[in-house]
């Protein structure tokens, strides 16, 4: 009979012991610069730490999918306020299409690096990074949806 390399279907899986950090994190211009490798090469993570659980990996592939999802629905958004509000005067449609464009490009990119973030947190066993993304994304979607809101209702800038 052979030992088993991991846990079975009906066994629970262990969290693996925390690593220590390779090096300290900081916040600089070095550690972005990293972050930003990390994109090009995720498999680079695996030099890092011990392998997380599984499901907490895919949790954070899943989040990363759900932040493109987000991302795709406001770059769609910002399409459709150009083409679809015609008698909005253009300077104000444009500017409220670029908000959405833009935050789109943001969010895309957030995605990303939040992806990374949370895998190499994991795989040092260190807390996930906390993000005021989120907050700021849903501020500024729920000001364009009310300015939107505001034109439709009145008619301005038309």
């Amino acid at each position: 009979m052979t030992e088993s390399s991991g846990p079975g279907p009906s066994e629970p899986a262990q969290p693996s012991e925390p690593a220590q950090p390779a090096e300290p994190r900081g916040g600089g211009l070095a550690s972005a610069a990293s972050d930003v490798r990390l994109w090009f090469a995720p498999e680079r993570l695996r030099e890092e730490g011990g392998t997380p659980d599984y499901r907490f990996s895919l949790a954070n592939e899943r989040t990363f999918l759900a932040w493109l999802r987000t991302a795709m629905a406001l770059v769609g958004g910002g399409f459709a306020v150009d083409q679809f509000l015609p008698e909005t005067a253009r300077p104000l449609r444009l500017a409220l299409a670029l908000v959405l464009l833009a935050g789109g490009a943001l969010c895309a990119l957030r995605a990303i690096s939040h992806w990374v973030r949370c895998e190499r947190a994991m795989r040092r066993g260190e807390d996930l990074p906390m993000s005021r993304f989120p907050v700021v994304l849903g501020l500024a979607v729920g000001v364009v949806a009310l300015l939107m809101v505001i034109v439709a209702a009145f008619g301005w800038g038309g």
